[in-house]
């Protein structure tokens, strides 16, 4: 089922003309009581009056943004986007459907991501109706549809990524967020397609692990933290000794043997690595 636009008459114009033809109608019917018109001047303007009101059904209004989807007898006859007031068969039924852009933000959802841990998750969904008649015909209610395939949506891609990034360059959904809306966007447009409706944006509201386990996934991140910053403090550390040790054999400042080198790398690593400042031992006798 595909949309197909069909011409209407322009309000205005036909309003003024039934308007007339509803005023002559009762200057007939009135000449006729009064003995002027006789009996076909009667069933004239009673057939213009007819006419005239029957007229009238087939007026409707159009708003900006608007689709009328127009039915005969159940069979779909076309949809009219004109603005204002417009005119058509009067045995049409009209329809109305929005071409606005709407939004909403799903609830809170709980699910299990990539690695089986319950997160909490709800995604903000930018839509709106591009295809009238598949929105009326192909689905019973499209808001409806929309609401729960976006939710649906979003439980099968929560679950495809973990929570947090193990591994350089793995995909998360904490750590890529634009990734993640793209994949999210892509497939509610798999899912809505069939409804005329078209996802102009979908994004990630809320993420946060589950409760239950909030406090644990906190303490392991703190602990990947402080790992990944001791690694760096002492990949630098020992990048310091190296350097070090280069420039006093450089020099030939001082000329140290295994046992001292290795006493002076402890040394430095302690001092470069510790945690509080350290307390050095001035030694002022002989060299060792």
């Amino acid at each position: 089922m595909k949309e197909n636009p069909i011409r209407s008459l322009p309000g205005i114009p036909t309003l003024l003309a039934l308007i007339a033809l509803l005023v002559a109608a009762g200057w007939l019917m009135l000449s006729a009581i009064h003995g002027t018109g006789g009996v076909t001047a009667l069933v004239t303007g009673l057939s213009l009056g007819a006419i005239g009101v029957f007229g009238l059904v087939g007026l409707y209004m159009v708003e900006p943004n608007q689709a009328a989807v127009l039915t005969l007898f159940g069979r779909y006859v076309g949809t009219v986007k004109e603005n204002g007031l417009r005119w058509n068969n009067p045995f049409f039924t009209k329809k109305k459907v929005s071409l606005r852009v709407r939004n909403f933000e799903s609830g809170k959802l709980k699910v299990n991501e990539l690695d089986g841990s319950p997160i909490e998750i709800a995604s903000v969904i930018v839509w709106r109706v591009v295809d009238s008649a598949e929105a009326v015909f192909n689905v019973d209610d499209y808001e409806s549809f929309v609401h729960i395939q976006s939710e649906a949506a979003l439980r099968a891609m929560a679950t495809s990524y973990p929570y947090d990034q193990h591994e350089e360059g793995e995909i998360s959904l904490r750590s890529h967020p634009q990734e993640i809306s793209d994949r999210l966007k892509e497939q509610l447009d798999e899912r809505l397609t069939a409804a005329g409706v078209d996802v102009l944006e979908a994004r990630i509201s809320h993420l946060a692990y589950a409760p239950e386990i909030a406090q644990a996934m906190l303490q392991r991140q703190q602990a990947n933290a402080v790992i990944a910053a001791r690694t760096r403090i002492v990949a630098g550390a020992v990048g310091m000794v190296e350097m070090a040790l280069s420039e006093l054999e450089k020099s030939g400042t001082v000329k140290l043997d295994e046992e001292r080198r290795a006493a002076m790398v402890s040394n430095l690593l302690v001092v470069l690595c510790g945690d509080r400042s350290t307390q050095p031992i001035v030694n002022t006798g002989s060299l060792y």
